[in-house]
Parts: structure tokens; C-alpha cells; sequence
């Protein structure tokens, strides 16, 4: 009979699990919705990315870097829609 458990090892907690991606594109759904926000795909043409670098929306270098485009837009977007 084990009487002094002094000497057992501690259990160790379960490893984190790693979700499908199905299961994390849910998530992000789910936060988005919790936000009222939703997730659109959207194309531009090359002279709409002009204007905004003439409307200095976007800095002319950026033209190709896809992040500092959305960020144009949503400043665009915040500043069009106050």
C-alpha cells in the first residue's frame, strides 16, 4: 500500500494541443463575429493602388508590399466613413 507520496513524481499537465485548420479558421470567424467585422477578398487594379499613392494614402514604395496596401485601405476606409 502507498502511504508516502512525497517521493512520486508529479503528474505533468497535457501538452497543448494543436488545432486542424479548419478548427482555427472557425476561431478567427468567431472573434470576427464577436467584433461585428467580416472578412471580405477583394481585388485591385493597379490604378486604384495609384491613387492612393497619389492621395498619399500609401507610400509609392509600398506599392507592392500587400500588408502596407490593406493598411491604406483601412485608413482610407476609417477616414472616407467618419
Amino acid at each position: 500500500m502507498l502511504s508516502n507520496l512525497q517521493g512520486a513524481p508529479a503528474p505533468r499537465p497535457n501538452p497543448p494541443q494543436s488545432r486542424s485548420p479548419g478548427a482555427e479558421r472557425m476561431a478567427r470567424h468567431r472573434r470576427r463575429r464577436q467584433k461585428d467585422m467580416l472578412c471580405l477578398t477583394i481585388e485591385l487594379r493597379r490604378d486604384e493602388i495609384t491613387w492612393l499613392v497619389r492621395h498619399r494614402w500609401l507610400a509609392p514604395e509600398s506599392c507592392s508590399d500587400l500588408s502596407a496596401v490593406r493598411r491604406a485601405l483601412y485608413r482610407f476606409f476609417d477616414d472616407a466613413l467618419k
